[in-house]
């Protein structure tokens, strides 16, 4: 790799670019539904459910294409593709065509997602990995926290289409980009890459993650979601039953059963189940009891994304130094206390009370953020290291995805979802206030079993943070490793002494 600090600007200009616009479509799907005569929900749902099933589904097997071709020719495809996607989206002509430009696109973030991490671990040494990893993390929160503030003012002024189209410049440069700073993988001894596999693994997650994101609105009992999750679970275990047999798995078992590697990841996710919660139930809050506006309800959520951007990188840089056990656990117990205390807000609650309990959970954030996401990456051996960024980044987004089913689920059957209605009605002029009777505090028992279930899942993370016992004795002080160097050796945890099945000319 040239220049490492360019390196993680290249990446850095990735992960905007995917993560804005994750977060960007969901404020302009009103204007999509307009525009192609179709009611709001249902259909027009898939314009963001295609995109998160196929990074979803891919993520993994693009992970280790990349540690057998090298990552720079995964990461340029990926650009390719998510810039020529994004301009079949601003083109469509139909909310089918938009659909499936929307999942080619999804291909194309997958492919920018799955060799991310790795590739700033092959740039940066482990001393100094974790501040790397943590202006990463910045730019991560930035592009949550500008998608849906950026999208409306595109929404509003020009069109949705815009919203696509902005991707364009940044691809192209980000290609152009990648073409001088990245340096060319070596020719080296290659495996097969493990189709059958692949398959099993991708039809898995696709189904999981979509059965997540329509369980609410199909109903958790109905036979289509059963039968959508009965087929998920039995091809994730025939993956199993495939990877355990073949020379290059997508899935590496004997890291899942590294220590510090399976803490990191199930912390991670745990976090991401506990944490995504809160964007997702904060807008009910803000809208329906407050009676805020959209705009104002977007500005209330932002100090909890630019708290993480300014506690993530100092944490990193942090870990490179004492490393993350303590760090990663410690900051997701602040953040569970800041969804405990998020769960008292009520209808009078202040300004000021919101602020700093979204701060407070930001730092929480921050600190664990970073730590983990440098303990999971280095723990992994230097020929699996995008195998471990695609499993690093599809445990965050089953995180987020079981998060809102879980969040959902709680909200509405404790009755907060039926009683937001209401409550926004009443606002509209539908409702008398005697009508309007106990329905806050329905509202916000809906709220608070959300809220507090998540702070239940944030404490059973901090335990899993704490299992993984103290990584930096294991961590190598050497020079960065690069995709085309000789892997690092595999690093037990106690009692775990088993080698990697992958050879060391993988």
């Amino acid at each position: 790799m040239k220049g490492r600090w360019a390196v993680l600007t290249l990446v850095a200009l990735g992960t905007f670019m995917t993560t804005l616009d994750a977060s960007i479509v969901n404020i302009s799907l009103p204007s999509i539904a307009r525009t192609f005569h179709t009611p709001i929900g249902g259909a027009v749902e898939w314009v963001i459910v295609a995109y998160l099933v196929v990074i979803a589904a891919t993520l993994l097997t693009f992970g280790r294409l990349s540690d057998l071709v090298g990552r720079k020719p995964v990461w340029m495809a990926g650009l390719a593709v998510f810039t020529l996607g994004s301009i079949c989206c601003g083109a469509a002509g139909s909310l089918s065509q938009l659909v499936v430009a929307r999942a080619f696109q999804g291909l194309g973030g997958a492919l920018i997602f799955a060799p991310s991490f790795a590739i700033i671990t092959d740039a940066f040494a482990a001393s100094d990995r974790g501040r790397a990893l943590g202006l990463n993390a910045v730019v991560f929160a930035i592009g949550t926290s500008l998608g849906p503030t950026l999208g409306g003012l595109i929404t509003e002024h020009l069109t949705w289409r815009w919203i696509f189209y902005l991707n364009v410049p940044l691809g192209a440069l980000g290609l152009l980009a990648s073409h001088r700073v990245l340096a060319a993988s070596d020719a080296r001894p290659r495996g097969p890459l493990d189709l059958r596999g692949a398959a099993c693994v991708a039809v898995g997650l696709a189904l999981l993650t979509m059965s997540l994101s329509f369980g609410p609105e199909w109903g958790w009992t109905s036979l289509r979601l059963l039968t959508c999750l009965a087929v998920a679970l039995v091809a994730l275990a025939l993956s199993a039953l495939i990877e355990r047999r073949v020379r290059e798995p997508i899935i590496d078992f004997a890291l899942l059963r590294e220590r510090v590697f399976a803490s990191a990841l199930g912390s991670l996710t745990l976090a991401m189940l506990a944490l995504f919660g809160i964007s997702f139930m904060l807008p009910f809050y803000f809208e329906e009891l407050r009676g805020f506006s959209v705009e104002k309800s977007g500005l209330l959520l932002t100090p909890l994304p630019l708290t993480i951007a300014v506690v993530a990188p100092l944490s990193g840089a942090l870990a490179d130094r004492i490393g993350s056990r303590w760090l990663a656990s410690g900051g997701l117990a602040l953040a569970c206390l800041g969804l405990l205390l998020l769960a008292r807000l009520d209808a009078t609650s202040t300004i000021g009370d919101i602020v700093w309990r979204l701060i407070l959970t930001g730092i929480g954030q921050g600190l664990f953020q970073s730590p983990n996401t440098r303990a999971l990456m280095n723990a992994a051996p230097g020929d699996a290291q995008g195998e471990a960024s695609g499993l690093l980044t599809t445990g965050r987004v089953m995180g987020q995805s079981l998060s809102i089913a879980v969040a959902g689920a709680l909200f509405a059957g404790l009755g907060g979802t039926a009683a937001g209605s209401a409550l926004a009605s009443a606002q509209a002029g539908g409702l008398t206030s005697a009508d309007v009777g106990a329905l806050p505090q329905t509202f916000l028992a809906g709220f608070r079993g959300a809220l507090l279930a998540s702070a239940a899942v944030a404490a059973i993370g901090v335990v899993a943070a704490l299992v993984r016992g103290d990584e930096q004795r294991r961590l190598p002080a050497s020079a960065p490793v690069t995709d085309h160097a000789h892997p690092r050796p595999f690093h037990s945890g106690p009692g775990n002494g088993e080698a990697p099945r992958r050879s060391p000319a993988a």
